[in-house]
């Protein structure tokens, strides 16, 4: 069993789990700001995918 694996899976487990944690604990103004908070940093995180690729294309 690779140590890195674990850690990586651990760290992403606890990562989900808060903030599972924050959503269902907000407000909710506080929920709407955060769905557009991720809704913005998963439009960015594609753009970047896709200019990555274009360069490597």
């Amino acid at each position: 069993m690779d140590i890195k694996s674990v850690a990586k899976g651990a760290a992403a487990g606890a990562a989900v789990g808060f903030a599972c944690y924050l959503f269902s604990s907000a407000s909710p103004v506080k929920k709407h700001n955060i769905r557009r908070d991720a809704g913005k940093t998963l439009k960015a995180a594609e753009s970047l995918i896709n200019d990555i690729t274009s360069v490597f294309s």
